[in-house]
């Protein structure tokens, strides 16, 4: 006899540990970071140079058609390429950390939020900002080596990444930052220790501080604002407009629904909810970002002095004022709705077709 259609399956729950479970949850999710920051490419490009006050490209940063006249001026200068100068470098680095990111939200949150009552938005929010800090911990060094290709805008001064990679590392004595040693500048080992050059690997982590203490907030926000809106799409009085049909694996009674088992948001849903999420954490942690950028790209340009998180705050406040911190946050609100919304779109979908 035929089974009908109307017959549900109890799927037993998923081993989050599982070996399995990280190579797929690894891939959906380096896949997803390759996908937003693909269709973002030229927009992060264009953001950069303004983040760093580039002296060719600061004064269309201000303007509200500013994003649009530096693409031109790219294009007409480097051809189409040139929107994309650093992306080779932003893929090799965005494919392990969002992998990483993805593959840490989940272990994270279900060692904090073990069960459904103990899902709070103070558990969500410390689950993503934990997350974020252990991707971009071992992916730092990309990102360094992406914003100096990124960075670049004269002719016959392209960059190799093994040229940028050299560079970092021969770069000059990185000054302690002010804010570090304050407590104790008085004593002779804390002199010794502020002008102490100091060379190779550890320059690759320069602008490290501010972007640690920009990730809590970014990651956080973004991973607590995505589950929240998650949850109101997903609400009984909406859901029949807001997820796919027969989407949701059936949960054997007496046993609460989990994360896996949840219906799957329509593509229209689960798009909004990244972008709202994508809005939201760029907001809170734009004024670091620019702080990180400025000391990423420290020595690049000028005497190639490095400064510290405050010094890098104290030179913006007194270039721009208080609007200095929030300098191409325009366009990063435009790269950020498409970018978040894609790459929990894609993950959320990958999840999905590798049955996870």
């Amino acid at each position: 006899m035929a089974m009908t259609s109307s017959t549900t399956v109890a799927v037993k729950p998923v081993d989050k540990r599982s070996w399995d479970y990280l190579v797929r949850s690894g891939l959906a999710g380096g896949l997803a970071g390759c996908a937003a920051k693909t269709i973002v490419g030229p927009l992060d490009r264009v953001k950069i140079l303004f983040q760093t006050s580039n002296p060719q490209f600061a004064k269309y940063s201000n303007s509200w058609f500013g994003v649009a006249s530096a693409m031109k001026t790219i294009n007409n200068t480097e051809g189409v390429r040139g929107l994309f100068r650093g992306h080779s470098a932003t893929l090799l680095r965005i494919f392990p950390y969002a992998a990483i990111k993805f593959i840490a939200y989940e272990q994270i949150r279900a060692v904090v939020i073990p069960s459904k009552k103990h899902e709070t938005p103070f558990r969500r929010l410390i689950s993503g900002s934990l997350a974020g800090i252990t991707s971009v911990f071992f992916t730092y060094p990309l990102e360094l080596i992406r914003v100096r290709l990124a960075f670049e805008t004269k002719q016959g001064s392209k960059s190799s990444l093994r040229n940028i990679f050299s560079q970092i590392y021969s770069e000059g004595s990185i000054v302690a930052s002010s804010a570090d040693g304050a407590a104790s500048a008085s004593t002779a080992a804390a002199v010794v220790e502020k002008v102490k050059p100091r060379y190779g690997l550890v320059n690759f982590y320069r602008g490290f501080s501010p972007t640690m203490l920009g990730m809590l907030p970014y990651a956080g926000m973004s991973f607590l604002t995505h589950d929240t809106v998650g949850d109101w799409l997903r609400h009984p009085s909406i859901e029949k407009y807001t997820t796919i049909p027969h989407s949701g694996k059936h949960t054997p009674q007496g046993q609460e629904q989990t994360r896996s088992h949840r219906p799957q948001l329509t593509a229209t849903a689960e798009l909004f909810s990244g972008a709202v999420a994508g809005l939201i954490s760029q907001t809170s942690s734009y004024p670091l970002e620019v702080i990180r950028r400025r000391m990423q790209v420290g020595g690049a340009v000028g005497d190639g002095h490095v400064l510290g998180i405050r010094e890098t705050a104290q030179k913006i406040f007194l270039e721009r004022g208080f609007k200095g911190f929030f300098v191409g946050l325009t366009i990063g609100y435009m790269k950020v709705i498409p970018m978040v919304a894609t790459s929990f779109f894609v993950y959320e979908r990958g999840k999905w077709w590798l049955g996870i």
